[in-house]
């Protein structure tokens, strides 16, 4: 394969914070073994070299947890240092970490700098929101030591994309959130609907993104980001720029917008395999970096006779397929489809469908160029 990103759970689930919604959290219960510890270093040399045999042209690790910084600065120091020794000329390689932020010291940044690391900080807007959830172990906020990791990084030339997490009370202030993070200077912004736990019907916790609150946020930031574009102030939204690459007849790069499920190449500590971050679990595994090759794995997924998971998730609700903005939302992420008999409906449907009819001539303009055009705001 010619690219390949992998998605590593260095720590598995540990984690130092207690935040209220933690998907993760909900998931590993309904498996046999909860957290596997920290990746050991056989497990590790296997995945770089199992991950080099299969890219072509690039691959991507990305770390994630639980929180990954749990596995200790010595732990990635070993990790990259291997993965330089091992990598195949012609092979360009990049490092994500997904992270709490509060772990990270003057000397995980001296790192993060050397080593080109792309940072996605958990921040979820000013301190009101983000400290409703986003508890330490203790029941204490941690809204100050985020924003103090942010602000450090920036300072430092660290590429740091802030991902936000919708709760309903979230999206409710959106315009404040975005607002409070331009003045702060964070300029890369992902904003994720808030899952629900498992076998569990959504919009019943305090925190659940019902799709009334869902339709307000991304209208209220669609007139935001849109009138920047306007102002010449460019403000990276990932969502709205999926949207535009695939009004200009490009793919997107979010899984969620593929209109299927792709393999994700999720490894957690023990080397094991998985599709999806949602669905690390044991009737999902796949395989295992010692045992198995990504480009197997991958071939696998291909087939969806012998990969059940992503049968399933192509599953599609009958009224889909007319639907005008089907092409934009392409039935949305497998794990936000309410069953309905045989086929699946996006929880989160009437939100898109008055969304796109909100924005899609704004959107459509910014596509054609602004010179000699006019719309309505």
């Amino acid at each position: 394969m010619k690219d390949l990103n992998i998605l590593i759970k260095p720590a598995s689930s540990a984690c130092n914070l207690q935040c209220g919604y933690c998907f993760y959290k909900d998931e590993i219960q309904y498996r046999e073994m909860e957290n596997y510890g920290i990746m050991k270093q056989e497990v590790m040399e296997a995945l770089i070299e199992n991950a080099y045999e299969s890219a072509e042209r690039s691959c991507l690790f990305g770390f994630q947890g639980g929180e990954p910084a749990m596995a200790g600065l010595e732990w990635f120091r070993s990790f990259v240092s291997m993965s330089e020794e091992k990598r195949k000329p012609g092979v360009s390689v990049t490092y994500t970490i997904q992270t709490n932020g509060t772990l990270l010291t003057e000397e995980w940044m001296d790192f993060l700098k050397e080593k080109n690391f792309l940072v996605g900080l958990s921040l979820d807007g000013t301190r009101e929101i983000h400290d409703r959830n986003r508890i330490d172990r203790m029941g204490g906020g941690t809204f100050q030591k985020v924003l103090e990791a942010g602000k450090e990084m920036l300072h430092r030339g660290i590429q740091v994309n802030l991902l936000t997490v919708l709760t309903r009370q979230a999206a409710r202030k959106i315009r404040t959130i975005y607002e409070f993070y331009k003045k702060e200077g964070f300029y890369y912004q992902q904003y994720i609907p808030c899952l629900d736990p498992l076998e569990e019907l959504p919009g019943r916790r305090p925190y659940s993104l019902r799709p009334k609150d869902y339709e307000y946020a991304l209208k209220e930031l669609f007139d935001l980001w849109f009138q920047d574009l306007l102002k010449g102030r460019s403000v990276s939204i990932r969502q709205f720029e999926n949207w535009m690459m695939v009004l200009s007849g490009g793919m997107p790069e979010a899984c969620s917008m593929y209109g299927r499920c792709s393999m994700q190449n999720v490894v957690e500590a023990n080397g094991d395999i998985y599709h999806c971050d949602f669905y690390v679990l044991d009737e999902y595994r796949m395989g295992n970096v010692m045992t198995d090759t990504f480009e197997d794995l991958g071939r696998k997924a291909r087939d969806s006779q012998e990969a059940p998971f992503f049968r399933e998730a192509q599953l599609r609700d009958d009224r889909c397929p007319t639907c005008r903005f089907y092409p934009l939302c392409r039935g949305g992420c497998r794990r936000d489809l309410l069953a309905e008999g045989e086929s699946r409906r996006n929880y989160y449907c009437e939100a898109y469908r008055a969304f796109f009819e909100y924005s899609i001539q704004r959107m459509e303009w910014l596509l054609d160029g602004i010179e000699g055009k006019e719309v309505e705001t």
